[in-house]
């Protein structure tokens, strides 16, 4: 049974939005300025371009293969299956980690302390069960969750700006080229995810033409927010920015409005939850699209007939990025995560350059730049990070080769 073709572009775009306006815009300004320094912006604009080349990778293939699967899909129809199985695993195992990684820092704003793992769990299951009962609900609920990011986001620029003092950047460190490309890696994560609208290809209304106008409006909005956010914290918060765990609610203290501090922490929770809630969708759906080719078991490939979801897929997911919520930490699970979605990307980069013809919307050379730009920015991650995630994929291609050897034992 295929997925009912039911969002258009305005919904399209807010599930992109919401998948990228998220915990990092709101966490990842510390953690980048100390890496990054005085050229903190130079790293979100390079962050910025490989994110808008694996945009239009990813649009250039969706419009070709309008189906659900995002990468996974695409790249067993361009490059073969098992460059497809590595993309769809990478993507799943990566976006799991995502999952908890928002998930942890909704918590961390809306819950005091010691019922942070309760409240990050109780949000996964609530967000879950939302999917479970349609994708129009899930857009509905998404539109929601980044309006009230964004009315957060305009407090913080409007007051930080109106109150920064000048000198405050001339504190900052002195950027290094590894530096800035360090931060550019953590800053790509708050970028991830526009793939969310291509993974839905299989349920928005005339996908060639809605898929590359959502993803490119998606982007091009969240680009001018984050801009506009990091020149606030620069501008207020200088180097103190560097030991700051909520950044934004220092900017609006530091400037003398602190009681806007309860905002901006339901701002922060708000875009958590929303990104939470459109990466659950979208693992959902590659999972379903693995599962049709046998390459996740196929008990997942069942449609729920009335609302027209992967319901086991969800649940499934569900209860894993529960498990690691119990078990990791946030800068555990955001390295992980940053591991397997570049791997995503660089594949879908080399997908999308052999595509021919009619199919071909953009030259090749942003898809070059973009695998380029995926290959040096996953080299910037820890190496614990890296090499969890090499064992991982392994274990991934370990699995399909023992599926492919007892399917033809089989036969």
């Amino acid at each position: 049974m295929p997925l009912a073709r039911r969002l258009k572009t305005g919904d399209a775009v807010a599930i992109g939005l919401g998948s990228m306006i998220g915990a990092g815009v709101f966490s990842v300004w510390g953690p980048a300025i100390g890496v990054a320094g005085s050229g903190v912006l130079i790293a979100l604009a390079i962050a910025a371009v490989v994110a808008y080349c694996n945009a239009t990778a990813s649009a250039q293939l969706a419009a070709a293969h309008p189906v659900a699967g995002g990468t996974y899909a695409y790249a067993r129809a361009e490059i073969g299956p098992w460059w497809g199985f590595i993309a769809g695993w990478s993507f799943v195992v990566g976006k799991i980690a995502s999952c908890a990684a928002m998930a942890m820092t909704f918590a961390a704003y809306a819950a005091p302390a010691g019922w942070q793992p309760a409240v990050a769990v109780g949000a996964v299951a609530a967000l879950a069960a939302v999917n479970c009962f349609g994708v129009t609900r899930t857009a509905l609920l998404t539109r929601i969750l980044v309006a009230c990011s964004l009315l957060g986001l305009a407090v913080v620029v409007a007051f930080g700006l109106a109150g920064a003092p000048v000198a405050a950047p001339s504190t900052l460190p002195a950027a290094t080229a590894y530096g800035v490309l360090q931060g550019a890696g953590l800053l790509f994560f708050a970028f991830a995810g526009y793939a969310r609208i291509a993974t839905m290809g299989e349920e928005v209304v005339d996908p060639a033409r809605t898929i590359p106008r959502a993803i490119t409006l998606a982007l091009a909005g969240a680009v001018v927010v984050y801009a506009l956010v990091g020149i606030t914290v620069l501008a207020v918060l200088g180097e103190s920015a560097t030991t700051s765990t909520a950044p934004l609610a220092d900017v609006v203290s530091a400037v003398g409005w602190a009681p806007l501090e309860p905002l901006v922490r339901v701002s922060a929770a708000s875009a958590s939850l929303g990104a939470l809630l459109a990466l659950l969708t979208g693992i959902g759906r590659t999972t379903l699209a693995m599962a049709r080719e046998r390459d996740v078991p196929a008990f997942f490939s069942k449609i729920d007939e009335r609302w027209h979801v992967p319901r086991r897929a969800e649940i499934a997911i569900a209860l894993l990025v529960i498990s690691i919520v119990l078990v990791a930490d946030l800068r555990g699970a955001i390295g992980f995560s940053s591991f397997g979605v570049l791997t995503y990307y660089l594949i879908a980069n080399a997908a999308a350059f052999r595509q021919e013809g009619g199919t071909r919307r953009y030259p090749r050379a942003l898809q070059v730049i973009g695998a380029l730009g995926c290959l040096l920015l996953v080299n910037t991650l820890p190496v614990v990070a890296s090499l969890v995630g090499t064992i991982v994929i392994v274990i991934g291609v370990m699995y399909r080769l023992v599926r492919i050897r007892v399917q033809r034992l089989r036969l």
